[in-house]
């Protein structure tokens, strides 16, 4: 199995990171996400601002990596993740898989794209031309269940990690 995993503060070129990445296998999928011109609200952006756990962020990025690409039979991952300022339009995040069919790699890289999404420690502030704020959650993925009760501003927590245990292990819960 081969993972790679980089978080990036300066723009990168997601094309050349896939030919540096040298993957000759059956199969290949890749998302290139870039950000959005508008925030949650509708309002325009000038960016966002990504805040990251530095060495935990790492760490939790190649446990889905491999838990992903065990549960879906593909061999390899590459995640490249913007931290930092982001300008509108600009990558913000790569994410490819290989293995020998295209079901293995085009469902492992919709999965560790997802689950990127709801369990790496990643906080977004968009930078709109009004001011900014903190994003408060992620994108949607399977069903979403209530994070705190008692706060309205934090209603929403991720998916329940996939094998059921913590990534840092017990350290880390």
């Amino acid at each position: 199995m081969n993972i790679a995993v980089r978080l990036l503060e300066r723009p990168f070129d997601p094309l050349a990171a896939l030919s540096g990445w040298g993957r000759k296998d059956a199969a290949q999928a890749q998302f290139i996400g870039r950000v959005r011109g508008a925030g949650v609200d509708g309002a325009a952006l000038r960016g966002l601002w990504l805040e990251h756990y530095p060495g935990m962020t790492e760490t939790m990025l190649k446990t889905i990596c491999r838990e992903e690409l065990e549960r879906h039979g593909a061999g390899a991952a590459l995640v490249w993740h913007r931290v930092g300022t982001v300008a509108v339009g600009d990558p913000i995040v790569l994410v490819a898989t290989a293995g020998d069919g295209r079901g293995q790699a085009l469902a492992s890289c919709q999965a560790i794209l997802e689950s990127l999404k709801h369990h790496a420690p990643f906080w977004k502030k968009e930078l709109g031309h009004a001011g900014e704020r903190w994003v408060p959650g992620n994108t949607p993925y399977g069903s979403r269940q209530p994070r705190m009760q008692n706060n309205p501003d934090d209603s929403y927590a991720p998916a329940p990690r996939l094998n059921g245990s913590h990534p840092l292990g017990s350290a880390g819960q």
